[in-house]
């Protein structure tokens, strides 16, 4: 019975010990799994951001970035893209993001393939003239573009494109994009197709080529079909073609700005600043040298004005529509060198041009399935047009135009520097560089490293019938680099803007501004109510060191309520904090959310200072901050406000930085306003 009783035991003993072992075993399957998961999340994460191996800080030593890395960016956004295809058949053709964008039916899909197709051949033809055997997801690169190409007119072909019947399209457009891209790679895309594949292809391009086209940048498009089929031996409009180019030439205002009808925005950089260049580099010297001449002295006249639109840091300004297309505005920055007159500082353009690709690319919020988003940094509604589709995005690409320099070229081979920014433009001033042919005013502010947008708005929602020209998009008071602006709220949460309480009870933002003149660093507007054209705004924006100083005079037939927003703060790493500064009698509301500090001081006129905390509206994050002023206001009156911002350093706002404004002084009849400022200037605003 012993016996037994100790046999049990060690049974009892040895089971317990295998019990033991197999949950030590299961622990270590599962600690092992989780390590895995982690580390498999961590090189998703990594994935979702461009990192810059190996940066060259001796070349590059703000960004690291060289020619190669540029090189790797492109490839990294071009594996996006290219993890839907898996066999050559399969066509760019992207998660859609964001209801108002298209295709909204399936006869709209054909197109939002062809632009995936077009957009993305923009980072590739670069790619693929530097390494012709670039693979993507088991693909050859080149050999995918080249069938796609040759499917555009096979019938048979769910990539086929008909021969334009009707207007001017969007087909037009991307049609336009290949003919570019097959410009930059045609050894790659264009010289190994049949002559009977390029005949199916130009006849197809031609039908849209030579059809009719938008008096606006999209004539570019009907000109580069034309340019490129004409180069490769085709019988083309030629007439037409030289009546679009002269018609585009006619769009240039001045100091490197051209008028897209009717608004000044990026597309002047990214789309006659780009375009015109590379038409004159690939066709137009050969074709029509004195339009091409003309193109590249348009484009040395940007140098010395559109490079100060970017920071200090070299990051871009949320300003316009088509924002979703980012670092597509550093296109131009690299084109100064296929003409060789001018002084360009290609340090600093290179700088400019790596630093925004970062701000983007650094961001984990920017790709979404491998996409880029449909926002600014991450998906944002306010920002995108009902043009786009998820395809769109990689207009972008062309930044990477760049990559058609060689290594050696003045772009690549020069150290990068901060330009103006390095001595130049000195702390405790401010610098406006005005546009006569464009009333456009750009500011710098070497105390926070940020610039400034003033710029054209004058749309009717009425009459907008694409909802973009009449919204925040182009309606600011300004734009900042530092300040990305908010979308309006319902219930008039607004963001550097005036709203008024219209006749159907709604806040309504100022958009019909009409310029009226730049002098003594005042720059002044007159703007009216869309719905009721008898509430005026005259309006005096005077930039400071710290900020704006505004003298707004304010008109009205009947009692209206009437506010005014400063720049909205994003929430970052932590809650936006508010706290409270006495400035003279009043209790000023400051906001900080660790990167910057906002105060709005009411100098005369306001009756209530508050700050509110919208959600849903900024592109940074969910939750923002506001400062804000608001009056019930009855016949005429004069609002002097100062609007400041202070980077956060140890310690905030000084009792000096809150007061740059010394006395200000209205005349009885309202119709002159006179301010002493602290260092002595004295600024003098009239009104009619």
């Amino acid at each position: 019975e012993i016996r037994l009783s100790l046999v049990g035991s060690e049974m009892c003993i040895r089971d317990s010990y295998k019990h033991i072992i197999t949950m030590k075993a299961r622990f270590a399957l599962f600690l092992l799994f989780a390590i895995l998961s982690l580390k498999l999340s961590v090189v998703f994460a990594q994935e979702n951001i461009f990192t810059v191996w190996q940066p060259d800080y001796q070349k590059s030593p703000y960004t690291g970035m060289t020619r190669q890395h540029w090189i790797q960016a492109g490839e990294y956004l071009l594996k996006g893209a290219f993890n839907y295809i898996h066999t050559l058949d399969d066509q760019m053709y992207f998660p859609k993001q964001l209801d108002k964008t298209y295709p909204r039916n399936t006869g709209e899909i054909p197109v939002a393939k062809l632009e995936g197709l077009a957009r993305t051949l923009f980072v590739a033809a670069p790619l693929l003239k530097d390494n012709p055997e670039l693979e993507m997801n088991g693909i050859k690169v080149a050999d995918y573009y080249r069938y796609q190409l040759i499917n555009i007119s096979n019938p048979e072909s769910r990539s086929y494109i008909p021969h334009r019947t009707g207007g001017p399209s969007q087909t037009l457009l991307e049609l336009g994009s290949l003919a570019i891209s097959m410009k930059a790679a045609q050894e790659v895309l264009w010289n190994p197709l049949t002559k009977k594949q390029k005949d199916s292809l130009a006849a197809t391009m031609l039908s849209y080529g030579e059809g009719p086209t938008i008096g606006s940048n999209w004539m570019f498009f009907n000109v580069f079909i034309l340019s490129f089929l004409k180069d490769q031996g085709y019988a083309v409009n030629e007439s037409y073609l030289e009546s679009n180019l002269q018609k585009l030439l006619a769009r240039y205002r001045g100091e490197g700005w051209y008028n897209d009808a009717p608004a000044y925005d990026y597309y002047s950089a990214w789309a006659y600043q780009t375009y015109g260049p590379i038409w004159a580099e690939m066709f137009g010297k050969k074709q029509y040298p004195q339009y091409a001449r003309q193109f590249m002295e348009n484009q040395h006249d940007m140098v010395d004005n559109y490079p100060f639109l970017f920071s200090r840091d070299g990051r871009m300004n949320m300003w316009g529509r088509s924002i979703c297309y980012r670092f597509a505005v550093t296109a131009p920055l690299s084109l100064y060198e296929y003409d060789k007159s001018g002084n360009v500082n290609y340090g600093w353009m290179r700088r400019i041009a790596s630093s925004t690709l970062l701000q983007f690319l650094e961001r984990p919020e920017f790709l979404e399935d491998g996409v880029p988003t449909m926002g600014f940094y991450g998906p944002f509604a306010p920002a995108v047009q009902i043009y786009s589709c998820r395809g769109s995005v990689y207009w972008c690409g062309k930044a990477f135009l760049s990559l058609l320099l060689p290594e050696n070229s003045n772009y690549w081979s020069a150290t990068e520097n901060n330009g103006p920014w390095e001595k130049e433009l000195k702390k405790g001033e401010v610098y406006n560089k005005f546009q006569q042919g464009t009333n456009l005013l750009i500011t710098n502010y070497p105390n926070c490293g940020g610039s400034e947008m003033r710029s054209w708005c004058h749309e009717t929602v009425a009459k907008d019938w694409q909802k973009f020209r009449s919204t925040e998009n182009y309606n600011k008071l300004a734009y900042h680099t530092e300040f990305p602006w908010m979308a309006d709220g319902k219930n008039g949460e607004i963001s550097m803007n005036y709203g008024t309480r219209n006749k159907k009870g709604e806040w309504e933002v100022l958009r019909l501004y009409t310029f009226k003149s730049f002098e003594n660093g005042i720059y002044r507007r007159d703007a009216v109510l869309e719905t009721d054209s008898t509430v005026k705004y005259q309006l005096a924006d005077i930039p400071l060191p710290d900020g704006i100083l505004r003298v707004d005079k304010v008109t009205v037939s009947e009692p209206a309520e009437i506010c005014l927003g400063h720049y909205s703060l994003p929430r970052l790493d932590s809650d936006i904090k508010e706290t409270g500064c006495k400035v003279g009698k009043q209790n000023i509301p400051v906001l900080s959310n660790g990167k910057y500090e906002l105060a709005m001081i009411p100098l005369t006129g306001w009756e209530k200072t508050y700050t509110v905390y919208p959600e849903g509206v900024h592109p940074v994050s969910e939750k923002c901050a506001l400062n804000m002023v608001s009056d019930q206001l009855s016949g005429e009156k004069i609002y002097v406000t100062l609007q400041l911002w202070k980077k956060n350093e140890k310690r905030g706002f000084t009792s000096k930085e809150l007061t740059p404004v010394k006395s200000v002084h209205v005349s009885e009849d309202k119709k002159q306003v006179t301010v002493c400022l602290s260092n002595g200037e004295i600024k003098t605003i009239s009104f009619e």
